[in-house]
Order: structure tokens, then sequence, then C-alpha cells
């Protein structure tokens, strides 16, 4: 990313803040998308070839509303695990690991064929925000986080990434547990209280929640008409739209 930092200023919310983790998916690039298109494939393949035994529970996945219920904010194994549990079928690891690898195929090949941006609206966030001397990283429990940011040319804007590969290899426990911030958090030398978490996951905001963070941000990308009350339920401290909503009103003009 190569454009300079336009003069926006933080607003009020964030003033007191010392530190700021972002999610990737949903919240810094606009995969989220590409995430729920991959998992409806798979589990539809799989529902019509492993149809449950209840009628109602055959009807294919919502990349909407299961979507937000079930995976997002997760990592592949226990996205898979929670979806097909809900659906009555037993969540066997052979099984799960055959819809996330199935998932994995599917991700990786529109990844590679379309790419992803950035939101516009975090970036000015991010760019505010190291303008004013607070560091930011991205956390992710996606292995292809890196892959993402790179491709959005928006990796730099990072001190610090705590990617799916990272929380393997520091066995970090998925969201909602908030190992993933907490070590993002550590790296950046804040502590949770004094930083802030930008989720759009419902598990994403339970995961800031319980770690005691002092600011919990969800982000409502218009997933349902109560997704804004949803991720407050869920622990989000204020929920907003687009990230630059964050910033002075201003700065936003």
């Amino acid at each position: 990313m190569t454009a300079a930092w336009s003069g926006d200023v933080l607003g009020p919310v964030l003033r007191g803040i010392e530190a700021v983790v972002f999610d990737t998916d949903g919240v810094i690039t606009d995969s989220a998308k590409v995430h729920a298109a991959a998992w409806k494939t798979a589990f539809d393949t799989y529902l019509a070839e492993h149809p449950p035994e209840d009628v109602a529970q055959r009807r294919p996945f919502d990349p909407g509303d299961d979507y937000l219920r079930y995976v997002d904010g997760k990592s592949r194994l226990d996205g898979a695990a929670a979806f097909l549990a809900s659906r009555g079928l037993d969540p066997t690891e052979p099984i799960v690991r055959a819809v996330a690898a199935d998932k994995e195929r599917l991700f990786t090949e529109r990844l590679r064929e379309h790419g992803v941006d950035a939101f516009s609206g975090t970036v000015r966030l991010v760019r505010a925000l190291r303008a004013a001397g607070v560091p930011v990283a991205a956390a992710s429990a996606s292995r292809h986080a890196r892959e993402l940011l790179t491709g959005a040319d928006v990796l730099d804007l990072f001190e610090v990434l705590v990617d799916g590969g990272e929380a393997v290899r520091l066995g970090l426990e998925g969201k909602p547990r908030p190992d993933l911030f907490l070590e993002a958090a550590r790296r950046l030398g804040v502590p949770p209280a004094r930083a802030a978490v930008v989720e759009d996951a419902l598990a994403g905001v339970e995961a800031g929640s319980r770690g005691g963070f002092g600011l919990v941000v969800g982000v409502d990308r218009a997933v349902g008409p109560d997704t804004r009350d949803r991720l407050l339920r869920h622990g989000a401290h204020i929920v907003v739209h687009d990230l630059e909503e964050l910033l002075d009103e201003e700065g936003r003009r």
C-alpha cells in the first residue's frame, strides 16, 4: 500500500487505546464472502451425499446465517465440526477433516483466481492509528492470513501478524477462546485492558470479551437484519458498519 496518510484523526472511542488488534477476514480484507462460498459448496456437497435423517436438517448451508453462527472466525476443523453437529450429523475426525480439506481446496482455487481487496475504511483507520503512534496487529485463525494481506498490499501496515500457522505452532486455542488476540497484544507489548479488538465474527467478539480487552468493536457488514444485536450480545461494546466510523467526524469529511 503506497498511498500516504490522508490526515484522518481518531474518534473519541479510540482515544486512550494503546494498541489495536484486527481480525483479517471481513475486517481487513473482503475475503469472508470467499470463505462463505467455499464452505457452502463443501457443506452442500456433503449434505447431498450424506443427508441427515431429519428432512428439515437437509436444507442447504446458508452463507449468511450459518456462516456467522457456526464457522466465521473459527479454525476450519472447529467450523466444520460445529456446522455438521448442528445438522444432527456425527462430526467424527475423518469426516471433519475431509469436509475441511474440500473447503480449503475450493477457497484456495477461488483466491488464486480472483484475489481479494482490503476495505478502504479499514486502511484509513489503520493509517490514522499508526500516525497517532498506536501499534496495530492482525490476528486470524486462517493459515491464509499472510497471503491475503500480501495480496491486498496491506501486510506492511501491521507490526504483528498472528495467523493459523502460528496458532498451531504455539498451541493456541481457537475462538471463542482469546488466545490469538492475547498473543497479538503480548507481541505489541500492551495489556489487553488498554487494547482494542476489531472483529466481525460472533466467536471473535466473544474472544475479545473473554480476553478482557478494553474495547471490543464489532463490524457488521450487513450479513443479516439482526447481526448488530448478535454482535453486542456476544461481547462487542460497539458495532459499526465500516471502520471509518471510528475516525473523527471532521476527518471523515
